[in-house]
């Protein structure tokens, strides 16, 4: 269960003391990832890139221990479970959000992908599992390409958030660019480009 921690107990107690009370202490990174081995694995075994992506996702954040730690408010939480969030088209055409519990098990994370954003799609309900896990927020924007984004800080939601557009092909292979918001708080530069170079990783050995 998610715990309260003292900052002083933790690794990152510097980075709270600079970063709680910043103006803007999020900090945006931009990496292309080389996606063609999650296409070939998509179209071979008829899984959504998609819900690949997110599963590689999960899979290089629960190596990293900062990925447990957050700020929520004014505190830090400990969490011992990682959830990766998807953003659904419901059947009123708007956007809901669903959690996806993080499942080492490719075909037991498939199976809750395809069965919980059916779920939301079907409700317009949103599936929250914050209160037990600390999520991964990501927002596919499929309708265009785009070389990243930026997304605000609204000194609420202080979770880390992953967003792409459409892949690219460039001669006989596929590129994504993707933009990953972090809080500052939460985990360095150093941290976040192990998790991006972990991500690529994920994204190699899929089989």
């Amino acid at each position: 269960m998610p715990k309260e921690v003292d900052p002083k107990d933790t690794a990152r107690a510097t980075a709270y003391a600079l970063w709680m009370k910043a103006p803007n202490p999020m900090v945006t990174f931009f990496k292309t990832f080389d996606v063609t081995n999650l296409i070939k694995v998509s179209r071979k075994r008829s899984l959504k890139f998609n819900m690949l992506l997110d599963y590689c996702i999960g899979g290089a954040a629960v190596g990293i221990k900062e990925f447990y730690i957050l700020p929520v408010g004014d505190k830090l939480i400990q969490y011992d479970a990682i959830a990766v969030n998807t953003i659904v088209k419901n059947k009123e055409g708007e956007v809901s959000s669903c959690d996806l519990s993080y499942d080492a098990d490719l075909s037991k994370f498939n199976e809750q992908y395809l069965e919980y954003t059916a779920q939301v799609a079907a409700s317009c309900k949103d599936r929250d599992l914050s209160e037990n896990s600390m999520v991964i927020g990501t927002s596919a924007i499929t309708d265009t390409e785009i070389d990243g984004a930026v997304g605000m800080n609204s000194g609420i939601f202080n979770n880390p958030f992953i967003i792409w557009g459409r892949y690219r092909k460039k001669w006989f292979r596929y590129y994504l660019p993707l933009s990953f918001q972090f809080h500052h708080t939460q985990m360095d530069g150093a941290h976040a480009g192990a998790f991006l170079e972990r991500v690529q990783i994920e994204i190699d050995r899929l089989k």
